[in-house]
């Protein structure tokens, strides 16, 4: 994530996520302001949620830091965690609702906007995105044709990073099938060290996997159709692709710790389980959010240290490119609409998305970023990758399920794909299980 995320993406990059942890962006010398003045929103404050830590969050602070520089504002971050729509509710009814809200998931993003919680976004915020992004991307931003939510990141939630040296020694090569892959996958096993280090910890990764798998079996129009819960999670293509994943998650010889132990590693784990100190298995599949882990954390070097090759074909389909990002929403319980307004202008730029390109680990939906600002050849690869699929790409499918169903931990898609790691004896029983669980998120 995602998906998450694109979390994620909806991903927890260092640690667990601590609620109220603030970072001010104070005002640090003139310049031009987001909307044009000189300082306008000087002794103003701007106060931003989302589900970032970390690096992740690191590295939007800088972002923070630049529009505080141009316009005098004062920016001040709180991560909620993954369970963003519960926080934020919660922080609403309490009357401390944050200004703007970085949503990582469409579905969030429509049940906040049906809430009436959301101010539509501004002309000049229209204007801005129409210049810079895909239609595409607009559209994941619109709820009943009022536009709410400014897409500022992306991920490529379809890559999977391999160590060329484990590589090497095993004499295999990157997989263009699925069945290829777990073949390659046991010859790695068999050469001493397990193929993948999967993250089950939180449930969101477990959702990426599935939803590559499904949209390159049974098809974009399927996809489609399963997340918006036009066809029920009980549907034999469900099933199919539940088995096919089982095939993995199944084996012992593949899966670093076997499930009990992949339910024990987080995300940033699994990343280390790879390129860390102490190698414990040879790929991690996750988004190309995996870079920063890799970059500012373990310190390896993209590229030659870590690769990756897009997620493998399934069943003779087509390779899928899945999506994931995190859209900045306005609330109207906030306490500054103006200053907020213009902080996700601001986000709209070239300029803005820049900041966190050439820092890493991030991927821009907006068009005009240069290729150049991107930290490392394999991310400007995966960023062209993204934004030049056009109509095959399909945003992560829970991101895009009421929270309830894809969105919480411990509950919904993400308890039951935990669940489905640890045993998955049975694909038709958690097929049902999950259209249980769907059935009621959505309401019917």
């Amino acid at each position: 994530m995602r998906r998450p995320a694109v979390r994620h993406t909806r991903a927890a990059l260092s640690g667990a996520a601590v609620l109220g942890l603030a970072l001010s962006a104070t005002a640090c010398g003139g310049g031009a302001s987001a909307g044009g003045g000189k300082q306008e929103l000087s002794g103003q404050t701007v106060t931003v949620a989302g589900v970032w830590t970390g690096v992740e969050q690191q590295n939007f602070k800088k972002v923070l830091d630049a529009f505080s520089e141009k316009t005098g504002a004062k920016v001040v971050f709180s991560s909620t965690g993954d369970n963003v729509s519960t926080v934020v509710g919660s922080q609403i009814e309490g009357g401390n609702a944050p200004d703007v809200v970085m949503v990582p998931q469409v579905g969030v993003l429509q049940q906040f906007a049906r809430k009436g919680w959301l101010a539509p976004l501004s002309g000049e915020v229209g204007a801005e995105a129409k210049r810079n992004f895909a239609q595409v991307w607009q559209d994941y931003g619109t709820v009943d044709k009022t536009f709410y939510g400014l897409y500022f990141k992306a991920s490529h939630k379809s890559t999977v990073w391999y160590s060329p040296e484990a590589f090497s020694q095993a004499g295999v090569k990157p997989a263009s099938t699925y069945q290829e892959m777990l073949k390659s996958g046991r010859t790695l096993s068999d050469s001493g060290l397990p193929a993948f280090s999967v993250a089950g910890e939180a449930g969101w990764p477990l959702t990426d996997w599935f939803e590559n798998i499904y949209l390159s079996q049974a098809g974009a129009d399927n996809y489609d159709k399963l997340a918006a819960h036009k066809i029920p999670w009980s549907d034999p293509s469900v099933v199919k692709a539940l088995t096919t994943l089982g095939k993995l998650f199944g084996d012992k010889n593949l899966v670093a710790g076997g499930g009990s132990g992949a339910l024990r590693t987080d995300f940033p784990e699994s990343v280390q389980q790879v390129f860390g100190p102490e190698q414990k298995a040879a790929m991690v599949y996750e988004g190309d959010f995996v870079s920063a882990l890799v970059t500012d954390e373990l310190h390896k070097q993209v590229g030659k240290d870590a690769k990756f090759f897009p997620f493998p074909s399934v069943d003779g389909g087509k390779a899928p490119v899945v999506s994931g990002g995190d859209a900045a929403v306005v609330l109207k319980a906030g306490k500054n609409k103006k200053a907020a307004m213009d902080l996700v202008k601001y986000l709209a730029t070239p300029e803005a998305a820049s900041i966190w390109a050439k820092a890493g680990g991030y991927i821009s939906p907006n068009k005009k970023v240069p290729a150049g600002d991107y930290h490392d050849a394999v991310t400007r690869n995966a960023a062209k990758s993204l934004t030049g699929a056009g109509n095959s790409v399909r945003f992560d499918m829970s991101d895009q399920a009421p929270a309830a169903f894809g969105g919480t931990q411990g509950a919904g898609e993400w308890k039951l794909l935990q669940d489905f790691l640890r045993d998955p004896s049975d694909p038709r029983g958690t097929a049902h299980k999950l259209e249980a669980a769907a059935a009621k998120a959505y309401g019917k």
